[in-house]
């Protein structure tokens, strides 16, 4: 849903206004424009003037407005711009503990609790501040840190029982299509996620995507493909070399659905997974944020499933959790 964040908006930029009223507007800009104007961001609000100003059709939905906000001051050395959301959740119920992948850690697999704390911290920063390609496209990377603290297990000092991390690489630019009056954009990228850990609990995995996003007014909706880049065979499962995980496309599938919905100052969200086999192996995810004081919300999210870490890959679990939300989607 990152890639919604900021690609849809590109996409409202498409339509371009006249070449005079667009020169215009942009020499009339630049004269009065301050040091910390780049031209970059010159040119794209005089796109939205001018188009605003024909009364076109497509309007500026809510993942585009977040992105020129994002432009900015995406590149002020003091300031660091979400990717995903950000969330904390002090208390997270599962109702099944994947003890199994933990049964070599004696002092472990018992202890654990049904219940404990997840958060997720995740930032993106610019590469280029100048059109590669098209106008408003851009390249990016992007890093995620998703983990689940073991808070109220004492008797193991509290240990996090699983930390995922999630770095990326991406280029993202608008479509000139508008179906339903609406927004589209399309993203291409690569990404590692591992769990930082060895032998018997190591998890890891490369990918390519292509994410193909659609916005209209408060909603957004993204489809993401991938294909995973193959590792050698493990010959053994206490060396470091080879697939960890060999069979997670058999669980987490090969796309992800995500969808997004802002009613006044509360915001829903979906996301969708299946491997399109017989037995039907996936997962859901629901959330549901809303406001509490300032720029805090209040955050509940609900995950039916396989893979919601990647420990987890192949063990299905049922979790609620409630928390406090530091950065929506739209």
């Amino acid at each position: 849903m990152n890639k919604i964040l900021m690609i849809s908006a590109l996409c409202f930029f498409a339509s371009i206004a006249s070449a005079g009223s667009y020169d215009d507007c942009i020499l009339s800009r630049m004269a009065v424009a301050d040091n910390e104007s780049s031209v970059q961001i010159i040119r794209e609000t005089c796109q939205v003037m001018i188009q605003k100003s024909k009364q076109e059709s497509i309007e500026m939905g809510a993942i585009s407005k977040r992105f020129l906000s994002e432009r900015q001051t995406q590149w002020n050395r003091h300031s660091i711009t979400a990717h995903k959301q950000n969330y904390i959740l002090p208390y997270s119920y599962s109702d099944k503990v994947n003890r199994e992948a933990y049964e070599f850690r004696s002092d472990w697999a018992e202890e654990l609790k049904h219940y404990e704390a997840k958060f997720q911290i995740s930032i993106k920063v610019p590469l280029t501040s100048e059109p590669v390609f098209k106008d408003s496209d851009g390249f990016y990377v992007g890093f995620t840190v998703q983990s689940w603290w073991q808070l109220y297990a004492g008797e193991i000092s509290a240990p996090f029982r699983e930390t995922n991390y999630q770095p990326e690489f991406f280029y993202l630019t608008g479509l000139n299509w508008h179906p339903f009056g609406g927004s589209t954009g399309l993203v291409v990228g690569m990404e590692h996620q591992s769990n930082g850990r060895t032998q018997l609990l190591s998890r890891s995995w490369n990918r390519v995507y292509i994410t193909f996003l659609f916005e209209k007014d408060n909603f957004a909706l993204s489809l993401r493909p991938w294909y995973r880049l193959r590792e050698d065979e493990k010959d053994d499962p206490n060396i470091s070399d080879g697939d960890d995980n060999p069979d997670i496309e058999k669980f987490i599938g090969h796309f992800e659905l995500r969808s997004a919905y802002r009613w006044n100052a509360h915001e829903f969200s979906l996301l969708g997974r299946n491997n399109l086999r017989s037995d039907n192996k996936g997962a859901i995810e629901l959330g549901w944020s809303f406001p509490l004081t300032g720029h805090l919300k209040g955050y509940v999210q609900y995950f039916n499933g396989y893979g919601e870490s990647l420990v987890d890959y192949n063990h299905s679990t049922e979790r609620l959790g409630f928390g406090i939300l530091l950065t929506d989607l739209l």
